[in-house]
């Protein structure tokens, strides 16, 4: 804990204290720096206690209680002092995950609102591209579409692979493209979003597949720059070249025919 906040909690443990016995007497001046000091700190604290809500829902008895038992280490303690730390650490940190589901909540509604249109357009092409030939829809709604079959094994969600893809929107725009770029990309199976995590598993060194991404499988509501709005469905030319070997091993893997390399 940083020094101020030390201090700021000492100080408002002895005001609380001190205005639970009645016995807060009041200054019209400050006589010294210490006086400056200590009606700053007061100040400050009260400041950042009138927006935190964590402050507000205390507990003043007991939070006075253990301020005056743990002020002396010789006063047994409801709660052992070394489990203090970690009891604040992990209230602080159900509060901040809280106040981050409240702010994903908020945002995934605001874009319900501003994007609906562009939503039911882009589930609309899904509903349509369904029905085509050659398209195949596997349980968690993901769509592909065999280009060509390649031989050998398929990635695991442990193996690292090689990949050419040419990412799309569903009106041709091109938001991503390592063949544009030249430089295929190499990444894990499952540090990708999740519609290509799954339809890797799919596919075999060699194989060339189209992927139909629903936004649930890619960013979902969220804006991933300029080209990329919430609920956007996502279409791939995927070309697994290679399942790369683990670091430091022979290469025991399948590899592609070379096309693409």
């Amino acid at each position: 804990m940083k020094l101020t906040k030390f201090l700021a909690t000492v100080a408002l443990g002895v005001v609380v204290v001190s205005c639970n016995n009645g016995q807060v007497k009041t200054k019209s001046s400050l006589d010294s720096k210490i006086d400056s000091v200590s009606y700053a700190i007061g100040v400050n604290t009260a400041m950042r206690m009138s927006t935190d809500e964590t402050a507000k829902n205390l507990n003043p008895d007991l939070y006075i209680q253990g301020y005056m038992e743990g002020i002396d280490s010789a006063n047994a303690t409801l709660i052992d002092r070394k489990e203090t730390e970690k009891i604040i650490s992990q209230y602080f940190q159900e509060v901040r995950m809280a106040q981050m589901k409240k702010r994903e909540e908020e945002m995934k509604a605001k874009a319900e609102e501003d994007f609906k249109d562009y939503k039911k357009e882009n589930e609309q092409f899904l509903a349509d591209n369904k029905g085509k030939d050659g398209i195949i829809t596997t349980a968690s709604g993901l769509q592909y579409q065999v280009i060509k079959e390649g031989n050998g094994e398929t990635p695991k969600t442990t193996d690292k692979v090689k990949v050419h893809y040419h990412g799309t929107l569903t009106d041709g725009t091109v938001f991503d493209s390592s063949v544009d770029r030249n430089q295929p990309a190499e990444f894990g199976v499952t540090q990708v979003i999740k519609g290509w995590t799954e339809g890797l598993q799919l596919m075999k060194p060699g194989s060339k597949y189209k992927f139909f991404i629903p936004q649930e499988l890619a960013y979902g509501h969220q804006q991933r720059g300029p080209k990329l709005k919430p609920f956007s469905t996502l279409v791939f030319d995927v070309e697994l070249l290679e399942i790369l070997p683990p670091a430091g091993t022979a290469d025991k893997h399948s590899k592609g025919d070379g096309h693409g390399h």
